[in-house]
């Protein structure tokens, strides 16, 4: 039987800075350790994670906006700008778009079909303007959460999300009949073959979604966006500092019971430097970046 998944890579478009508590939960409350830490932890990556499907090439968010490096009035002006210009530090060389990612790996924009979008933050939609034909996917409570007031103060840029061209897709989960994904009994099978099932993780914000990847003859994948920054402190019980703990704890005790009834499976966030090492030793032989299938054979589609 032919593999449904022949492939996952992934790229980073750029690096960013946050701070200790960004990272790792600390006493203070966000905005006073925002604006008082002037401690930076070393440069993490932005990772955007591609997946071919035998069905169409599917992207797990799409990183930061070199714009955002380049041009003075990407950010807020106000107090607003100055909690985006303190809370993170970006840097984004010009090969490090998303176009120029996928081309390292031998695709071109117009190959991706679909774009699943982890959450609305601005490192994870950044690429949106460069897949123009690709649906968008992102929860119902996060497409939501963007259209209540006060959008850009919850992170949230509607200038650089609501682009003109872009078809964005809000997800509503139904319920999954697959016993092996439990605890989670609600989510959205992508290509309805169990393949790439979308799973609400809440915490980071209120509609913030990972994916499970089931590979047919590897570990399977569990890519959670921003609900740890180091899968390592996650394991340990370590919370991030941004989002509601008690969420983030809930989710959490969830993601931990799934790995119980997979116990190989390889849990891949969007900061995290361990996150390239986890990908490849989960790959098998044949399948994956070093696989045997041509490179860019995904424009035959």
């Amino acid at each position: 039987m032919d593999s449904r998944i022949t492939r996952v890579s992934r790229f980073s478009t750029g690096t960013v800075d946050i701070h200790p508590q960004h990272a790792s939960r600390g006493r203070s409350p966000m905005y006073w350790w925002i604006l008082t830490s002037r401690r930076w932890l070393e440069a993490r990556p932005i990772n955007v994670y591609v997946i071919e499907h035998r069905d169409g090439l599917v992207l797990f968010d799409t990183g930061q906006d070199r714009a955002s490096v380049t041009d003075p009035s990407y950010f807020p002006e106000g107090a607003n700008g100055v909690i985006y210009r303190r809370l993170a530090r970006f840097h984004i060389s010009q090969d490090e778009t998303l176009t120029a990612g996928l081309e390292r790996l031998g695709y071109q924009s117009a190959d991706v079909t679909r774009a699943v979008v982890s959450h609305l933050h601005q490192d994870h939609i950044g690429g949106i303007g460069e897949i123009p034909g690709a649906d968008l996917l992102v929860s119902d409570d996060e497409w939501r959460s963007l259209h209540r007031p006060m959008a850009e103060a919850r992170g949230l840029l509607r200038a650089h999300i609501e682009l003109p061209g872009t078809k964005w897709k809000p997800v509503s989960y139904e319920p999954l009949e697959d016993p092996t994904i439990r605890p989670f009994t609600r989510g959205h099978d992508l290509f309805d073959d169990g393949s790439l099932t979308i799973l609400p993780t809440p915490g980071h914000t209120p509609g913030s979604m990972s994916m499970f990847v089931r590979r047919d003859d590897a570990p399977p994948l569990l890519l959670v966006g921003d609900l740890t920054y180091d899968v390592h402190a996650f394991e340990r019980g370590v919370t991030g500092g941004v989002g509601s703990k008690r969420a983030l704890r809930e989710t959490r005790t969830k993601v931990m019971a799934l790995r119980a009834n997979h116990p190989s499976i390889r849990i891949l966030a969007a900061h995290d430097p361990a996150a390239a090492s986890l990908l490849e030793l989960g790959q098998s032989v044949g399948v994956g970046v070093h696989g045997a299938r041509v490179v860019g054979a995904s424009r035959q589609w």
